[in-house]
């Protein structure tokens, strides 16, 4: 049972927040911030502020994935690169061809932090354009480079200072929280596949691939960091292993869950057990999340927690299996949903076991850490081993990296000719705005344009009351707070607190007057703007021209697929790394068409060919992706086929059509005849692939063969689209 009333909510906020990096990483970074300026109103400070606040607020607030090592070398090289950026600025200040020159160096390297590393690369390449550019107010010259680099280098290793302070006596370890995220996305996915009647289908698809994608990014991220300790951390990466691995298998016994119920939603008596489902994914959410909490936070009593939800889980699972076929009747479809129940619980059971392994001796009031100095962390070889260093940059952002540095070069040479006093803005918002793709960059600008209008109006109130300079303080670490939290979760809203905490953090240096704020807001405009156009016709990259080799590469992907399943079927062959393998390559193909569909759908419009058609084809080449893995879950316990003459011939069907499908995005000419043919072909092979074909209805072949009849059904769909 758990905690009732207002405090028991309140209990379960807190959790949950301290799961999230949002809270602590609001409080590093206004730490970061509030410190050195208190410092400098009080003549303490050795440095000048500005460059010092703008390094540790970068630094304090990067969320580092992976062992202390990592973290450690990853945050000193930014501090390096932070620290170098400030210098050159104030080096060149005083020469318009040295300023131009060198931002051009910058914006190149910010390319390459890109490439580099997607995580922490665009947030580097964006602090570096700002701190060079603020660097270059002033006279210039050796003298003013090394006192901003002594700064933004003091400023850089107080963020670090930071960070690394709390790593013993924070209750979490970093594999441990890379599994806690695993298992959050897991309950973010639950959560999307839960039975919502008032949602659109599109709406709720649209959801669902989105936790999806998220889920498979983390678990896959997850793994990565612990196979990089693999071997040589004892038996506690095992175990997180085996939760990670725990997080991916529920999640596909979710899936098949969730494709069980849209079946059963076809059948004309489904109200009466629709409520049935609702309180089993909620369950199924707290259940997920309570294992995040105790793989971070270590405490026993989580685990005790985790044994009440699990048991109310599967008590919930077992009145659904009991219920549904009482009021639907008995059916294959009904049998496949008991099977399913079935296997979910006995995971519940063994999930249980593998985290109290990971707990144990453990106590409830353990205050300090010393996991951080037996887990050999200060090993370096993570840090090359998390970043790219292939010689093969994508083209993508080859031309985004020559665009970017074209751009800010004649915004620094225009700040400097026209001598803006705080033309600093100009390049650092063509590097915010400036995406690799159109569409992205017309977001990005539409919320950094807005922000920063409304974030004006409400800093030109705040120069009108002429606050003491506490209370100016005490304003800052407010609007930084508030930043730094809303950054991941609403980035337009995050904007309107940083316009506001810039403003109050050049007032601690002197009167702002309004001019300031015109300033402000014409050089975010001209920037944003800039960018805009510069991606519309300064070597652009439109989706149209990414998408039909993506989307052909899905369709390989699931042809490969369903190759392996169907010899898996007939052969009685459990399922193993070859159907692992396959089943994740079409995963992330399908990842990677839906997030070209969505920069395609933010190009102009004379630029999105055939977008209607291209979402179906996507939407169908995902379900057949479903389709196939919900038969996959059942093939370790299924017999081999006598007669797999059937299967055969759906085998090489399947991968005629999605051959042909492949060549049409590919050539954009369909060949429609061909198309049909392959189509009633398949329709042809129905009889064959329906549950009753495969065995006894509710029998694991019988799940078997229903399911490939379902993708059958799929695949025929996309040869219409």
């Amino acid at each position: 049972m758990d905690t009732p009333g207002i405090t028991g909510r309140l209990v379960d906020l807190a959790e949950g927040e301290s799961l999230l990096p949002d809270l602590n990483r609001a409080a590093r970074g206004t730490v970061a911030c509030i410190v050195p300026l208190l410092l400098a109103l009080t003549g303490h400070l050795p440095v000048e502020a500005a460059y010092a606040v703008l390094a540790a607020l970068s630094i304090a607030t990067v969320d580092v994935r992976g062992g202390y090592a990592l973290r450690f070398t990853l945050l000193l090289a930014m501090t390096a690169i932070l620290a170098t950026s400030a210098g050159l600025g104030g080096l060149v200040g005083a020469s318009l061809v040295g300023a131009v020159l060198a931002m051009g160096l910058v914006a190149g390297c910010g390319g390459l932090w890109r490439h580099l590393s997607s995580d922490y690369g665009p947030s580097l390449a964006i602090a570096s354009t700002l701190i060079y550019a603020l660097g270059l107010n002033g006279h210039g010259g050796t003298l003013a480079g090394a006192h901003h680099l002594l700064s933004g280098l003091a400023g850089g290793l107080f963020g670090l200072l930071l960070q690394v302070m709390l790593w013993p006596f924070r209750p979490e370890h970093p594999l441990r929280r890379t599994v806690s995220e695993s298992w959050l996305a897991l309950a973010n996915l639950l959560a999307a596949l839960a039975p919502d009647e008032g949602t659109p289908a599109a709406a709720r698809d649209a959801q669902v691939y989105a936790a999806e994608t998220a889920f498979r990014d983390t678990c896959d991220r997850t793994a990565a960091s612990l196979a990089l300790a693999a071997g040589r951390r004892g038996p506690l990466v095992r175990r997180l292993t085996g939760l990670n691995q725990a997080a991916a298998s529920l999640a596909a016994q979710a899936g098949a869950l969730h494709a069980a119920v849209e079946i059963l939603m076809q059948h004309p008596d489904f109200g009466r057990v629709a409520p049935s489902f609702l309180p089993v994914f909620t369950a199924f959410v707290n259940t997920a999340r309570t294992v995040a909490l105790a793989v971070v936070s270590r405490q026993p009593r989580h685990l005790r927690t985790l044994d009440l939800r699990a048991r109310r889980l599967r008590n919930l699972l077992g009145v659904l299996r009991e219920r549904v076929p009482a009021r639907l009747g008995e059916s294959g479809d009904t049998a496949r949903l008991g099977e399913i129940i079935a296997r979910m619980t006995a995971e519940l059971a063994a999930l249980e076991a593998a985290l109290a392994a990971t707990l144990e001796g453990l106590g409830d009031r353990q205050a300090f850490s010393l996991e951080l100095f037996e887990m050999d962390t200060w090993r370096f070889q993570a840090l090359a081993a998390s970043v790219d260093l292939s010689l093969r940059p994508d083209p993508a952002i080859v031309r985004y990296t020559l665009r970017s540095a074209v751009l800010t070069m004649i915004g620094v040479a225009a700040l400097m000719e026209l001598h803006l006093r705080h033309g600093y803005w100009l390049p650092f918002t063509m590097m915010i705005v400036l995406q690799p793709d159109f569409g992205s960059t017309r977001q990005k600008a539409a919320q950094r344009l807005l922000g920063t209008l409304v974030g004006s109006v409400f800093a030109t109130g705040l120069l009108l009351l002429q606050l003491p300079a506490m209370v100016i303080v005490a304003a800052a670490a407010a609007t930084v707070f508030a930043y730094t939290y809303l950054l991941k979760r609403n980035y337009g809203a995050a904007v309107v607190f940083i316009t506001l905490f810039i403003v109050l953090l050049t007032e601690t240096g002197g009167k702002v007057e309004v001019e300031f704020m015109v300033e402000r807001v014409g050089t975010t405009c001209a920037g944003g703007l800039l960018a805009l156009l510069a991606a519309f016709i300064f070597w652009p990259t439109w989706e149209r021209d990414r998408f039909p080799p993506i989307l052909a590469a899905a369709f390989r992907a699931n042809r490969a697929y369903v190759a392996i399943l169907v010899g898996g079927v007939r052969e009685g062959r459990p399922a193993g790394e070859e159907l692992d393998h396959a089943r994740r390559g079409a995963e992330v193909a399908n990842s990677a068409v839906f997030s070209s569909l969505r920069r395609l759908s933010g190009d102009p419009k004379n630029r999105r060919d055939a977008l209607e058609r291209a979402a179906a084809l996507a939407n169908g080449n995902q379900r057949l992706t479903r389709a196939l893995s919900g038969a996959g879950l059942r093939l370790e316990t299924a017999p081999p086929v006598e007669d797999g003459t059937y299967l055969e011939e759906f085998s090489t069907r399947a991968a005629e059509a999605l051959e042909a499908l492949a060549v049409a995005a590919e050539t954009g000419q369909p060949n429609r005849e061909r198309l049909d043919a392959l189509r009633q072909g398949l329709d042809r092979m129905r009889p064959h692939l329906s549950p009753a074909a495969g065995g006894v209805p509710g029998d694991r072949l019988s799940w078997l063969v229903g399911q490939l009849g379902r993708a059958s059904t799929e695949l025929a769909a996309m040869l219409i689209a």
